[in-house]
C-alpha cells in the first residue's frame, strides 16, 4: 500500500434524521445530500473529488494506461449499415471522435457523406444522438438529443431526402421538449410521430437531469409535423397508474398503433392496439383495443400480415418463442411458430426478406443466429459464425440483405453480409487494432458452483500459456439484473489491463440476468437477491482457487445494478477482494423508489414500503451495512452530476458513511463524481478515457500493480 492514513473531508452528520420503518429505527444522517442544488452539497462534491485526484495524482503510471487506453480506443468504428429511401446509412467513428457520425451513401461501396454529426452540437462533445428514426419513404429524419448525459431528450426533424416538407438537409421548426424512455415512431402518411413524454420537471432547462422528483405519468402523444408541441394529440394515458409506462409502435404496413403497457421493469407488458384511417393516417380520435390487459408476459411485435401478428413472448415459455395471432380470428388464441427451444434463450427477432425471420439465440451466453420462414416457423439455416456476441443486426422485411456484426473480448467487431438471393455469408468489414496482437490472449469459459450448488458461467480472459501461481491482478466484472445478460463485449480499458498489467480478466453471468431465461432472472431477484451476491463472491473464490490471482489483487467492478453488486459484496465479504470499483450504484436500498424512475425496479429489488420486502433489502442495502469492525479493501464510486437514472445521491451518502465508520482503514475509500454527464449513454470518448484511466490508476496505486510495457 503506498499510503496507510487518510484524511477525508469532514461531512457533517445529522443525528437527528430518523424514522420508524416497519418497526425498525433507521438513521438517515446523509438526508441532506439529496438536495443536488444545495451549497452544501455542491462543496461536499468539489471536496471529495479533492481528496481523490490528490491521491490519484500519486499514480506514476496513470498517464502511461490513459495513453495506452487511447491508443487502443483509436479505432476506426463503424455499424451495420441500414437502409431507408434512396440511401443506405452508417454509423462512423474515426477513433477518438466524441460521437460518432451519421453517413449516408448511394450504394454500399458508394462514397460516404456526412448526414449528422452530432459532434458539431456542443464544444465538448456532451450532446449526443442518443434515438434516431426515418420515416418509411426514407425522406424524413427524426431524432433525440440528450445533453450531459441526461435521460431528457429533445426532438428535432430534418429532411433526408427531398420531399413535400422540404429539401434535403432541411431543419423542420418541429422541437419536442421533456421526451424520456421514447423511441419516434412515424405514422405511415409521414404526417407526424408518436412519442412518450413525462410531465416537465421543476428545473431550468440547463439544468435538465440533476432533479431528482420521480417519473410519473408517462403519456403517448402524436406529434403532427408543423404545429406547436402544445397541439400534439394526447393517444393513451392512466391517472389511476401513475408509475406504468407507455410505449408505441405502427405496424410495417401503417395499418396499427400497438401500444406496451408497462408496470416496473419485469419482462412483462399488456398490448393494446388500435386501427389507424388509410394510408395511415392518425384519426382525431384512436379506439384503443386490449388485446392483452394483464401483466403475466412478455409479447413484442414482429410483424404482421394484415390481420395475422407475429410475436416474441415468454408465456409459458421462460426462454421466448414466437408466436401468430389473428385479430380477425381471436378464438384461435396464441399459435406457436417457433416453440421455445429446450435449452437456447431466444434473445431477439426481426422480420427480413419478406417471409422470413432472423433469430439470435443464446447458447451458454453465446450468439448463434439463423434464419426461419415467418409464416410456419421452419428453419431455413443457420448463420455462420465466430464465437461471440451480435452486437448489432440491421435489415427490415423489405430488404433482401441482412447485416450483423459479432464481437468479442478480444475483437471489438466483424460485420457480415448475407445475401438472401445467392443464400450467402460475407464479410462486410473487419475492425482493425493498430499495435493490440489478440493472438496472445485466450478466452476460456468456466462453470463454478455456487454456495446453493447452481452452477453459473464465467468467462476469464488472459495471456495464452499464464502461470497459475496467483501472482496476477485480476478484474472481475458482473450485473445480475434486470433481465440483462451480460455477453461477451471488447472494452479498450479491459485491453490495456490484460496488456499492461499482465492481468486476468473475469465476467461472470451470475443469476438475475437473461442468460438462461426468465428462471435464471427469477431467481436472483426480489427475496432471491442473495443468490446474486453469492454468485459472485463465489466467482472471487474460483479465481483464487484456480491460481489466477489472490484476494489482495482481485478487483470487482460493476455499475448501476452492478454498482450495487459490487457495494454488497464489499460489505459482506470485505476479506475476499483487494479493490472494488462499484459506478453509479443503487446504494440506499430503502429509498431508491422515491428518486425518477427508480419506482420501476421494485420489481427486481421489491418494494420496501411493505414489510417483508424492507425485511429483506435492509439485510444487504449497501448504505445500511458497513461494517466499522473489519478491514475494507479500497473502494472508489464513480457517479456524474447528470444521472437522473441513478441518481448521485446513492454514491454520495454510501461514501460519507463509508468515510465515518472507516477512518483508519488502511485502505483509501474514495469517489469520483464527474460534471456533465450521466449514467454512461452518450458519454464522449474523452469522458470515458479519462473515467476509465482514473479508476485503472486507483487500483493500480491500491493494490500496487507492476506496469508492463
Amino acid at each position: 500500500m503506498t499510503i496507510t492514513t487518510w484524511t477525508y473531508p469532514a461531512v457533517r452528520r445529522d443525528e437527528a434524521v430518523k424514522e420508524t420503518l416497519h418497526g425498525h429505527e433507521v438513521a438517515d444522517p446523509y438526508r441532506w445530500l439529496e438536495d443536488p442544488d444545495s451549497k452544501e452539497t455542491e462543496a461536499f462534491v468539489e471536496a471529495e473529488n479533492k481528496v481523490t485526484s490528490a491521491y490519484l495524482g500519486r499514480c506514476k503510471e496513470k498517464s502511461l494506461y490513459k495513453d495506452a487506453i487511447t491508443k487502443i480506443y483509436d479505432y476506426e468504428k463503424l455499424g451495420t449499415p441500414f437502409k431507408y429511401g434512396e440511401h443506405y446509412y452508417v454509423f462512423h467513428n474515426s477513433g477518438l471522435q466524441a460521437q460518432s457520425v451519421l453517413y449516408q451513401q448511394k450504394s454500399l461501396d458508394g462514397e460516404r457523406t456526412v448526414f449528422f454529426d452530432p459532434n458539431l452540437l456542443e464544444q465538448d462533445g456532451t450532446a449526443a444522438l442518443q434515438i434516431s428514426s426515418f420515416s418509411e419513404s426514407g425522406k424524413l429524419f427524426g431524432y433525440g438529443i440528450s445533453r450531459s448525459g441526461s435521460d431528457w431528450i429533445t426532438l428535432h426533424v430534418r429532411c433526408a431526402e427531398d420531399g413535400p416538407h422540404g429539401k434535403a438537409g432541411v431543419n423542420l421548426a418541429d422541437e419536442i421538449h421533456w421526451a424520456k424512455f421514447t423511441d419516434i415512431v412515424w405514422s405511415a402518411d409521414e404526417q407526424g410521430f408518436f412519442y412518450s413524454r413525462y410531465p416537465e420537471p421543476s428545473v431550468d432547462k440547463d439544468k435538465a437531469g440533476t432533479e431528482t422528483g420521480s417519473n410519473q405519468h408517462c403519456k403517448i402523444y402524436y406529434h403532427r409535423l408543423g404545429t406547436p408541441q402544445s397541439a400534439d394529440q394526447l393517444i393513451v394515458e392512466d391517472l389511476a397508474s401513475p408509475d406504468h409506462l407507455f410505449s408505441a409502435i405502427t405496424t410495417d404496413d401503417g395499418r396499427w398503433l400497438l401500444i406496451s403497457v408497462s408496470e416496473n421493469c419485469n419482462p412483462v407488458n399488456k398490448l393494446w392496439f388500435a386501427r389507424l384511417e388509410e394510408g395511415g393516417r392518425v384519426p382525431a380520435q384512436l379506439t384503443v383495443n386490449k388485446l392483452i390487459d394483464t401483466f403475466e408476459a412478455r409479447y413484442s411485435y414482429i410483424a404482421n400480415d394484415k390481420d395475422r401478428f407475429y410475436l416474441m413472448t415468454n408465456a409459458n415459455a421462460p426462454r421466448s418463442k414466437v408466436v401468430a395471432y389473428d385479430a380477425s380470428a381471436p378464438e384461435q388464441g396464441f399459435v406457436d411458430i417457433i416453440p421455445q427451444h429446450e435449452k437456447d434463450v431466444l434473445e431477439d427477432v426481426g422480420a427480413i426478406a419478406d417471409n422470413h425471420l432472423y433469430v439470435h439465440y443464446l447458447q451458454d451466453v453465446k450468439s448463434a443466429m439463423a434464419i426461419h420462414r415467418l409464416d410456419t416457423g421452419e428453419k431455413v439455416r443457420d448463420l455462420p459464425m465466430p464465437i461471440g456476441s451480435l452486437m448489432g443486426v440491421s435489415g427490415r422485411r423489405k430488404d433482401r440483405e441482412l447485416f450483423f456484426k459479432f464481437a468479442s473480448f478480444l475483437n471489438p467487431g466483424v460485420i457480415y453480409r448475407y445475401d438472401f438471393a445467392t443464400d450467402s455469408v460475407s464479410t462486410f468489414y473487419t475492425t482493425e487494432i493498430n499495435g493490440f496482437d489478440g493472438s496472445a490472449f485466450e478466452t476460456r469459459q468456466s462453470f463454478v458452483k455456487s454456495k446453493d450448488g447452481v452452477e453459473f458461467p464465467v468467462f476469464i480472459t488472459a495471456r495464452k500459456g499464464i502461470a497459475r501461481d496467483q501472482s496476477h491482478p485480476a478484474l472481475l466484472y458482473g450485473y445480475g439484473g434486470f433481465a440483462i445478460a451480460v455477453q461477451p463485449a471488447f472494452n479498450p480499458a479491459w485491453v490495456a489491463f490484460l496488456e499492461h498489467f499482465h492481468g486476468v480478466l473475469a465476467v461472470a453471468n451470475i443469476r438475475g440476468g437473461n442468460e438462461y431465461g426468465e428462471a435464471w432472472h427469477e431467481d436472483g431477484k426480489l427475496h432471491r437477491k442473495q443468490n446474486v451476491f453469492d454468485d459472485f463472491q463465489c466467482a472471487a473464490k474460483y479465481l483464487c482457487d484456480e491460481g489466477y490471482t489472490k484476494p489482495a489483487h482481485l478487483t470487482i467492478k460493476g455499475a448501476s445494478n452492478g454498482g450495487l453488486l459490487v457495494a454488497a459484496c464489499v460489505n459482506q465479504a470485505p476479506e475476499l477482494f483487494g479493490c472494488g470499483l462499484a459506478a453509479v450504484g443503487v446504494m440506499d436500498v430503502l429509498r431508491f423508489h422515491k428518486f425518477t424512475i427508480g419506482h420501476a425496479w421494485r420489481s427486481d429489488y421489491g418494494d420496501p414500503e411493505k414489510k417483508d420486502d424492507f425485511e429483506y433489502v435492509l439485510r444487504y442495502s449497501p448504505l445500511h451495512n458497513v461494517q466499522s469492525g473489519k478491514i475494507y479493501p479500497a473502494v472508489l464510486l464513480t457517479t456524474s452530476d447528470h444521472d437522473d437514472r441513478v441518481v448521485p445521491l446513492h454514491s454520495y451518502k454510501l461514501i460519507a458513511e463509508l468515510q465515518h465508520k472507516l477512518p483508519d482503514n488502511p485502505n483509501p475509500l474514495m469517489i469520483r463524481i464527474e460534471t456533465k454527464a450521466g449514467h454512461g449513454a452518450g458519454k464522449p470518448t474523452a469522458k470515458k478515457i479519462e473515467e476509465w484511466s482514473d479508476e485503472f490508476a486507483f487500483m493500480a496505486l491500491s493494490l500496487g500493480l507492476k506496469w508492463h510495457a
